[in-house]
């Protein structure tokens, strides 16, 4: 089983030495993935606005400027997005800051997307909520183009490019992964028509999920391609909310719990899990040294569950 860790924003408090030293470290840990959490802004509770998940005063930093910060301390890890809300950006660009990212870290970049959850950060971004599904579909096929097409030409609904050019291209050219994260019906079939892999939340109802796993191979399959190939991840447990009643933040805590959770998920189909170090934090972890302890000890109990 692969191992990715979900980096902890908040422990840039102890500064900028210490995001770049616990990239390293988890690197030397021997994990496989560094992952990092998007959100530009997060809402604060007034009226009219539902469905916040997160504490306005949530640390998040930018995902791809502390991926570039991070790919130049690291050298053999995987690194990615988990999940960047595409259709709030402009693609163009985004295809632009993954090609250099892939360039920079010598072809290490696997790009997560998702639609987000969010409308109030879109109307910060000056971008629609209402058709972000469409776009994301367009936006993934315009990705895809920038980085293969000597010359690009897109032209589609919401998007178009004539006749730019586009380098360097990422080293992994097109098949730079791109993994999608969702479980709605069209998440499902986005994963099956466009998607490496699929990122699924927190793994509940068993009978569930393998449905969901089915019906994305389903996807693949119509679509012409190998249903086999496509790769599944989810976290062992999820970034903390705004409404938690905290029953969760001692998860990390007890690594047999954890590994017991791991080969669950192994059983599933699962090729990949995720460690939400926020969560780690949040279980008792609060500086470097202390993470630093806390996911090594973790990798190792993992490993010796499933691999």
């Amino acid at each position: 089983m692969k191992l990715a860790v979900d980096f902890p924003s908040v422990i840039s408090r102890e500064g900028p030495a210490a995001v770049q030293r616990l990239a390293r470290e988890i690197e030397e840990i021997g994990f496989d993935q560094l992952d990092f959490f998007d959100h530009v802004v997060m809402g604060y509770p007034i009226e009219g606005r539902r469905g916040l998940q997160y504490p306005p005063q949530m640390p998040i930093l930018e995902a791809l400027v502390t991926l570039g910060f991070c790919a130049g301390v690291t050298s053999r890890i995987g690194l990615g997005t988990e999940v960047l809300v595409l259709p709030q950006r402009q693609p163009v660009l985004v295809a632009k800051q993954i090609s250099t990212l892939d360039t920079l870290s010598g072809g290490r970049m696997r790009l997560g997307v998702g639609v987000g959850w969010q409308e109030s950060e879109y109307d910060a971004l000056g971008e629609a909520f209402s058709d972000r599904g469409r776009r994301m579909d367009e936006a993934i096929r315009l990705l895809r183009a920038c980085w293969t097409e000597a010359r690009v030409e897109f032209s589609g609904e919401h998007y178009q490019v004539a006749a730019m050019g586009m380098e360097p291209k990422p080293p992994q050219g097109g098949a730079l992964p791109i993994w999608i994260g969702g479980h709605s019906p069209a998440a499902l079939r986005r994963v099956g028509q466009f998607g490496d892999g699929w990122l699924a939340a927190l793994v509940g109802n068993k009978e569930r999920v393998r449905s969901e796993m089915e019906t994305v191979r389903m996807h693949a399959a119509a679509y012409g391609r190998d249903a086999n190939a496509l790769q599944f991840q989810t976290m062992l447990a999820p970034p903390p909310r705004q409404n938690d009643d905290g029953s969760g933040k001692n998860f990390y805590a007890d690594p047999d719990r954890v590994a017991r959770r791991a080969a669950e998920i192994a059983e599933l189909g699962f090729g990949w899990v995720s460690l939400n170090a926020t969560n780690i934090f949040q279980s008792g972890a609060r500086t470097v040294n202390a993470m630093v302890d806390a996911l090594a000890g973790l990798h190792d109990r993992v490993r010796a569950e499933v691999g």
